[in-house]
């Protein structure tokens, strides 16, 4: 049975009369009788009872139904299907979040798209560095990435999302952690909690070239890869740490978070590919847009 015939012999099964059915598919009388005829004479069974009065459906017909209906059913979803794929309402999109933007960007995106586009499935992942995100966007394994610039991402389509001033965090015992506000160079003489130099991330020689404007460089560098272990450690006294102000969402005991006097800021930007970009993709992309900005 083609999904024509399911068509025309659903319509004359609502009907039951084969004027009123042809003009609501918009064809001829004729044609309609012609194609239920030929639907028959291939299931080898009569599907209506036909008189001058009525047309009614044969218990063959009442069993045919079923799975006419199930096959319009199926090809509606289909066509729709296809057309949110089209519009990018619906698809796979995967995305990585550098640490910081782990905590209030990722979810505030995954909660919107959710909301207003929920036939997009996401894949999300948060806590990784800005060369592991690039490599990822470039690799394929990434259609998105909220990251920091840098001057080894040519290829990538860079969108900027925000700027944010650096603050300081420092073990709530420490004798700075009474002050509302402090210069840099207090810091100075301090081990710093960073993130690792290899491969290198971002934030570290952000946070290098804030400490050398200052004046000083830390005496001594502890490195870890995610931002939540690095306000961990600073609570466990192993030194201080200069963060974005978003990390401050992380509410940990014992990690103290302090404004700088100095106006010290990183950007935040938006990654994707050049090229080759879905719909979805692109509507992924003016969600985490709008929950940034907005």
């Amino acid at each position: 049975m083609e999904l024509r015939q399911a068509r025309y012999f659903l319509a004359l099964s609502q009907e039951c009369h084969f004027g009123r059915a042809a003009a609501r598919l918009h064809i001829a009388q004729p044609a309609l009788s012609q194609q239920i005829k030929q639907l028959e004479s291939e299931l080898g069974i009569a599907l209506f009872h036909r008189s001058t009065r009525r047309v009614e459906l044969t218990e063959a017909g009442r069993h045919l139904a079923g799975y006419a209906r199930a096959l319009v059913a199926e090809e509606e979803r289909a066509r729709a299907h296809m057309t949110e794929l089209a519009t990018g309402r619906a698809g796979r999109v995967s995305l990585g979040f550098i640490g910081t933007a782990t905590y209030d960007v990722l979810p505030r995106v995954a909660r919107t798209v959710r909301t207003e586009l929920p036939h997009i499935t996401l894949d999300l992942r948060g806590e990784l560095l800005t060369p592991h995100l690039v490599e990822g966007l470039q690799a394929g394994t990434y259609d998105l990435a909220v990251l920091r610039p840098g001057s080894d991402q040519p290829s990538l389509n860079l969108t900027p999302l925000r700027s944010e001033r650096l603050v300081a965090v420092v073990p709530s015992h420490h004798p700075l952690a009474r002050n509302e506000q402090i210069p840099l160079s207090a810091l100075a003489g301090e081990p710093f909690v960073i993130h690792p130099a290899q491969p290198r991330s971002a934030m570290y020689d952000r946070v290098l070239a804030a400490c050398a404007r200052a004046g000083f460089r830390p005496r001594s560098l502890v490195e870890v890869g995610e931002t939540a272990t690095l306000v961990v450690l600073v609570a466990a006294g192993h030194g201080v740490a200069l963060v974005p102000e978003s990390v401050q969402s992380l509410r940990l005991d014992g990690a103290t978070y302090l404004p700088l006097r100095e106006t010290e800021a990183v950007e935040l930007v938006l990654g994707r590919r050049a090229q080759g970009n879905t719909p979805a993709v692109e509507q992924v992309a003016s969600v985490i847009v709008e929950c940034v900005r907005g």
